[in-house]
Order: C-alpha cells, then sequence, then structure tokens
C-alpha cells in the first residue's frame, strides 16, 4: 500500500510537471533563439486579419489559445503582430471531429486582399477520418494545401495533439508532423511556379507571392486548440 502511495504520488508530481512545461520556454530553447508566440493567458501579439486585436471567438484559457465556433463576435482567423521570414514555427493543436483549420504563412495583412489563404501557403490541420475536406490526399493533415500531399499520414485522431513544424529558409519549405518529415520543398523556382499552376490558386495573383509576412491560425468553423507556439528566426 505505502509503494501504490509513493508512485501515485510521483505520477502526480510528474504530471503537474509536465503541465508547468507548456507555454514555456527551455534554458536550451532560449539559447537557441525561439520567442513564445502564446504566453498561454492572454491573446497579446495576435489579432484578427485586417482588425486591432483578437476578438471574443478566440481566447487564452486553460493554458490554451483556442477557437469556439459558437461565438458569432470575433469570428475569421487571427494573425501574428510581426512579420517573418526565415524561421522555425513549432505548435501543438487538437482539432474537433470533421475539424478544418491551417496554418498560413508570409501572409499580407493589406485591405487588398480579402482573407489570409489569397496570399499565405497554408499547412492543413483536419480531422482526416471524418472532415468533408478529406478526399484528397493534398487536402489532409500536414499537407502543403492543394499542392502537396504528406508523404505519410502520422496525425493523431480528433481530440488528441499533434505536434507540427513548420521550417522555412531562403525558399527552402519543411513541414513536420509528430515528428515524422512530411513536405520538402522549393518555393519561388520554375518547379514551385509550375505545381501553382495546376493548384486552385493557379490565378492568385497574390499567392505565395511575397517572401515575408504573418504568422495565421485559420478559422474555417470548427473549434480547434493550440499550445506550445514558438517561432525562431533563422
Amino acid at each position: 500500500m505505502k509503494k501504490l502511495f509513493i508512485l501515485l504520488a510521483v505520477i502526480s508530481a510528474s504530471n503537474c510537471l509536465m503541465a508547468q512545461t507548456n507555454n514555456e520556454l527551455s534554458p536550451k530553447e532560449k539559447k537557441q533563439g525561439w520567442h513564445l508566440l502564446f504566453d498561454g493567458k492572454t491573446t497579446d501579439g495576435w489579432h484578427n486579419y485586417l482588425k486591432p486585436s483578437a476578438g471574443p471567438a478566440w481566447s487564452a484559457s486553460d493554458g490554451l489559445l483556442q477557437l469556439d465556433p459558437k461565438v458569432k463576435d470575433g469570428r475569421g482567423d487571427i494573425v501574428t503582430a510581426k512579420e517573418y521570414e526565415n524561421f522555425e514555427l513549432a505548435i501543438d493543436w487538437n482539432i474537433a471531429e470533421e475539424g478544418n483549420s491551417g496554418i498560413m504563412f508570409t501572409v499580407q495583412e493589406d485591405k487588398a486582399y480579402d482573407n489570409t489563404y489569397v496570399t499565405g501557403p497554408e499547412y492543413q490541420l483536419l480531422d482526416d477520418k471524418k472532415a468533408e475536406d478529406n478526399k484528397k490526399p493534398n487536402h489532409l493533415a500536414g499537407s502543403l494545401y492543394d499542392i502537396i500531399a504528406p508523404s505519410k499520414e502520422v496525425e493523431n485522431p480528433a481530440g488528441q495533439w499533434n505536434h507540427t513544424v513548420i521550417r522555412l529558409q531562403n525558399g527552402k519549405l519543411t513541414f513536420w508532423l509528430n515528428g515524422v518529415q512530411i513536405v520538402k520543398t522549393q518555393l519561388w523556382d520554375a518547379n514551385w511556379d509550375a505545381m501553382v499552376a495546376k493548384s486552385k490558386f493557379k490565378d492568385w495573383k497574390g499567392f505565395a507571392a511575397f517572401h515575408k509576412g504573418h504568422i495565421s491560425l485559420q478559422d474555417h468553423g470548427y473549434h480547434i486548440a493550440f499550445r506550445n507556439v514558438k517561432i525562431r528566426e533563422l
């Protein structure tokens, strides 16, 4: 009985320690130049696209940055205050059943473009099993949306946490999902132009046209939560 009590105490302490590490940077990460984009408590550093702040639909609670699609006020994609060019972004996400969302980058915040995805390529976030948009390989979780399918399907099911890394350096783009490299390509060369020409974005003049821009989290009408959102410039 005493051994069981000790074991439970150790497990409890371990769980508390794990909880404390969310939305925090380790000394090693700080040395490597990582910065938090979400402090675990507020939506500071984020605002709705073309708006001054993040609306009520986006909230910071229980250590999570999350979208509640039932809240009508403040709907829409959110973007970082800062623009990034060469960077590595790491983020955990947990999506609802049938859910659809995404992470856009090099987004231009300009009234000439009515939404983030008009200019920003997208790392797709999806419930691969039940989402409506799961019919094409290059629409599945971890895809470079409508351009390159993930090389492997390694998404954890809806309701469970997934870990994404996006690295962009001098046009070289790499995606990871749950520790597995799933997309690797070069932006802005002839092969890239050919791939875009075969996608839904072929006539979108501003799409992926910029080398620097905001990071965006998408409101696609489904509940999604994020944590451990961190970035380092390369």
